[in-house]
């Protein structure tokens, strides 16, 4: 069974910064392409950046490059997000996310394709 625990999400001023953390089983940390998305309140999910197991390549959401960053603790079976330079429009419920895919599907599947999902963390930017 595939379980997925976030955690990190709070609250910050315009131009501070956040950490998530996803907790992962060994087995799925390894083996599955794992990333980040976020859901704004009236908006559609989005994809913020996946990572593919074993080469750990990247892909990120366009707008959000040079911001926000993914990165993994392999000891921990734990994959982060690093949110640096947050805007108020970062403001959503952050959500982990993962899914038995090929590494061209793990950079094109849109959140819809994923079938395991965290219980999701809030994160609120001020101005």
């Amino acid at each position: 069974q595939v379980q997925l625990v976030e955690s990190g999400g709070g609250s910050v001023q315009a131009g501070g910064s956040l950490r998530l953390s996803c907790a992962a089983s060994r087995s799925t940390y390894s083996t599955y392409c794992m990333g980040w998305f976020r859901q704004a309140p009236g908006k559609e999910r989005e994809k913020v950046t996946t990572i593919y197991p074993g080469t750990w390549r990247t892909y990120y959401a366009e707008s959000l490059k040079g911001r926000f960053t993914i990165s993994r603790d392999n000891a921990m079976n734990t994959l982060y997000l690093q949110m640096n330079s947050l805007k108020p429009e970062d403001t959503a419920m952050y959500y982990c996310a993962a899914d038995r895919f090929t590494s061209g599907r793990c950079y094109t599947a849109p959140p819809g394709d994923f079938n395991y999902w965290g219980q999701g963390t809030q994160v609120t930017v001020s101005s």
